[in-house]
């Protein structure tokens, strides 16, 4: 009975692997059959699916167009303060002796910017340049620019007429420098003296007049004025003298007293004003340029290129955006160029690229006023400008420029998709454009209305 049961189990056994290896081998058929695949099977699975229509809604808005260029924040009027003066003595080159503001700082009219040899520049309001020194009894424009600054700086000049350098500027400009610390410079070093020779010269006319008359009374032989013949002539002369000597004071008064020389005074057309830069220090002398300052309102300049020239003209609104800080604002074109400028920069742009690369074939200057004033932390940044170009002045009929196609004889046209597969092409002219948008008018008959949507492409195809 033993020898049977072995032969038992080990039937059991070949029946067992047999079952295995046909378990395994259906798995080896199952995986072979995901990963095998016949040529017309792989084929299927590779090819491209079906097309399908790519379409946008016909819409109504305003339709606008922008050019995007890059701009620089600086003030409508920068100045270079040169200083030319010297000592009292007027030797020796100038020297800076003081300076009262750093870079950044604010300051308004009457304010000492600095001080070369002993003598202070001062900042006054006025738009003429400086071309002379301003003396008592000159006469102009600059005359009464003076008159004007000294009124805005708090020192009002009295009793003068417009333009002329009289008693009541004297006064005036005596004031301002006083106010600063300074004593301002004569006209005439012997301005004093000579008025003080001019008084004497009349009063010794007086005498001589008075002792003529006196002779001319106590004479024994009268004469038809009831003085003789020779007494009259001296009185007469004497008369003469003493106006001669009346007008000499007169014009030595109107001289003398204070000056204002060009040297110590700087004109900007408003204030507050900003320093931009200080390009000198305490004991150097002056080589050229001391300070640079700027005035007015901050105004934005731009380059546009070439082929967006004829898009951009006076009046059209701008956003400015300045992305150091994100601060917007909006503007107005002012002017743009008619002529081609080529700046000189090698500098870079905020997002690293080359100045001299992007201006280099140059462009037409545009310059953008901000509606509102800018505050002075964008002077000198680079911002963008989003000028609006164009744009309806309604809401129109507008469909993307893709959706547009023009046939051989020069007709243009839309193809609305109707429901299921239905097309249907509808003729229409083309107004406006912009932002990838386009004006559309369908012709008389054939209707286009919003919403409905309009093909635009084929999408699915490889």
């Amino acid at each position: 009975m033993a020898p049977r049961s072995g032969s038992a189990l080990t039937r059991r056994r070949v029946l067992g692997a047999a079952m295995a290896t046909a378990v395994a081998v259906s798995g080896l058929g199952l995986v072979a059959s995901q990963v095998i695949k016949s040529p017309a099977q792989a084929a299927a699975d590779t090819a491209a699916p079906p097309p399908s229509v790519l379409t946008v809604p016909v819409e109504r808005r305003v339709l606008r167009d922008s050019v995007i260029v890059r701009g620089s924040v600086a003030a409508s009027q920068t100045v270079q303060v040169t200083p030319s003066g010297s000592g009292r003595d007027g030797a020796g080159p100038p020297v800076i002796t003081k300076i009262n503001l750093r870079a950044g700082d604010a300051f308004r009219p009457g304010r000492t910017l600095l001080e070369v040899s002993g003598r202070p520049v001062i900042a006054l309001k006025g738009t003429l340049p400086v071309y002379r020194d301003l003396r008592p009894g000159t006469e102009g424009d600059d005359v009464a620019q003076l008159q004007h600054a000294l009124k805005s700086a708090g020192h009002p000049v009295l009793g003068d007429r417009t333009g002329f350098f009289g008693p009541g500027t004297k006064s005036a400009l005596t004031g301002l420098y006083r106010s600063v610390g300074y004593d301002p410079l004569p006209a005439d070093p012997d301005g004093e003296d000579t008025v003080a020779s001019a008084q004497d010269a009349v009063t010794d006319a007086e005498r001589h007049l008075q002792d003529a008359q006196s002779a001319g009374r106590d004479s024994t032989v009268p004469a038809a004025g009831g003085e003789s013949g020779d007494h009259a002539v001296e009185v007469g002369r004497a008369r003469e003298d003493l106006e001669r000597a009346k007008k000499k004071l007169a014009d030595a008064r109107i001289r003398s007293g204070p000056m204002l020389p060009a040297s110590e005074v700087v004109y900007l057309k408003n204030f507050p004003a900003r320093v931009d830069e200080v390009d000198s220090t305490v004991g150097g002398q002056v080589t050229g340029s001391a300070m640079t300052v700027s005035a007015g309102r901050l105004v934005v300049t731009g380059q546009l290129p070439r082929d967006q020239h004829n898009l951009v003209r006076p009046g059209q609104q701008v956003q400015i955006l300045s992305e150091l800080d994100g601060t917007t604002a909006e503007g107005t074109v002012r002017s743009v160029a008619d002529t081609v400028t080529r700046p000189q920069t090698d500098g870079q742009d905020q997002d690293g690229h080359s100045a001299q690369a992007d201006t280099a074939a140059g462009g037409f200057a545009v310059t953008v006023v901000p509606d509102k004033t800018l505050p002075m932390s964008l002077a000198g940044q680079d911002v963008r400008l989003t000028i609006q170009a164009a744009a309806t002045q309604d809401k129109v009929l507008v469909v993307p420029v893709t959706a547009i196609s023009a046939g051989a004889d020069g007709s243009t046209a839309v193809t609305v998709q109707e429901t299921g597969d239905r097309r249907r092409r509808v003729p229409v002219v083309t107004g406006a454009s912009g932002d990838g948008y386009v004006e559309v008018r369908a012709a008389r008959g054939t209707g286009l209305a919003p919403g409905e949507k309009v093909v635009t492409g084929i999408g699915g195809a490889r």
